[in-house]
């Protein structure tokens, strides 16, 4: 057994068990990566893989363990890089960032911008995503963190810690009904309803508003976007509940936006990243930044 056929085995998982994509992946024929797992297995005296012919076409029982154990294998390996290229200069690398649409552009500007002027050495991608997505990156190495509000603390390998609460509000043009008076439930739900697709940006929070009550909301659009989500306000197809944060006095004169923290619990933004792994100072500096952000603008 040895290091190159541990690697083998998760780039076989990366690519669905097919050996003429892993072999391409690592730079070998496809003979020699049927070599290797004969050896491979031999050597633990049973298959590891379910085969259909020559194809592979999933683990066997002992496979999964294995592949749970190659897991941290490949993990200790890019945490030994990592650390390597800290220690040598920790003001150069890459940081990749897993997030959503509303937190890349509401609410990431300014501590990405303040990290920029400390660290300009530090390259940035961003990918935005669904949350279900996000969690996927950062298992397979895709993020080094994310930026989210739903799922992410249902995932027991992740280390979540929370960055800011926020709050829903109901944006409607100019002269709408809602744009005056006292809002509630009731109110709300006499209105075509206009708002974040499920799992994005505290769907969660607007459905459990609503759920012990004999009302039920008439959502006639959903959409990751929360300029989506306006455009079509701005149509007269409804009213829109959207994260607070995301209505821009400036941007938004033709709008007005109605709070909505008496109706609907508040969310809470996080940041999660995968336990074990290696965070270089640099990304340890950047979710400090996040932090700070938070505070001065008064999300918490």
């Amino acid at each position: 057994m040895n290091l190159s056929q541990i690697e083998l085995l998760r780039v076989l998982q990366e690519n669905e068990f097919s050996l003429s994509r892993a072999a391409e992946k690592m730079h070998i024929v496809q003979s020699a990566v049927s070599r290797q797992l004969q050896l491979f297995e031999a050597e633990l005296g049973s298959p590891i893989y379910q085969r259909q012919g020559k194809k592979l076409i999933g683990l066997t029982a002992l496979g999964q363990r294995i592949m749970a154990e190659v897991a941290i294998i490949n993990m200790a390996k890019n945490n030994i890089q990592t650390i390597a290229a800290d220690f040598i200069d920790s003001n150069q690398g890459v940081l990749h960032i897993a997030t959503t649409h509303t937190q890349a552009k509401y609410f990431l500007p300014k501590p990405i911008l303040r990290f920029r002027e400390k660290y300009p050495g530090v390259r940035i991608y961003m990918v935005e995503a669904s949350p279900e997505q996000l969690i996927n990156k950062l298992h397979t190495r895709k993020a080094d963190i994310a930026i989210c509000t739903e799922k992410v603390g249902e995932d027991s390998d992740l280390i979540v810690n929370p960055c800011y609460e926020w709050h829903h509000a109901v944006v409607v043009p100019k002269n709408h009904p809602l744009s005056t008076g006292d809002i509630s439930l009731k109110r709300l739900a006499s209105f075509p309803i206009l708002t974040y697709s499920f799992g994005f940006t505290g769907r969660s929070n607007i459905e459990t508003a609503f759920k012990n009550t004999a009302m039920e909301l008439d959502i006639i659009l959903a959409a990751a976007d929360t300029d989506v989500i306006k455009t079509y306000v701005r149509l007269g197809m409804g009213v829109g509940i959207i994260a607070g944060m995301a209505y821009d006095p400036a941007v938004d004169q033709d709008l007005v936006a109605r709070d909505l923290s008496h109706l609907i619990p508040c969310s809470k933004t996080k940041i999660a990243y995968l336990k074990n792994n290696y965070l270089p100072l640099y990304t340890q500096h950047f979710m400090d930044e996040l932090l700070i952000a938070a505070k001065e603008l008064n999300f918490h």
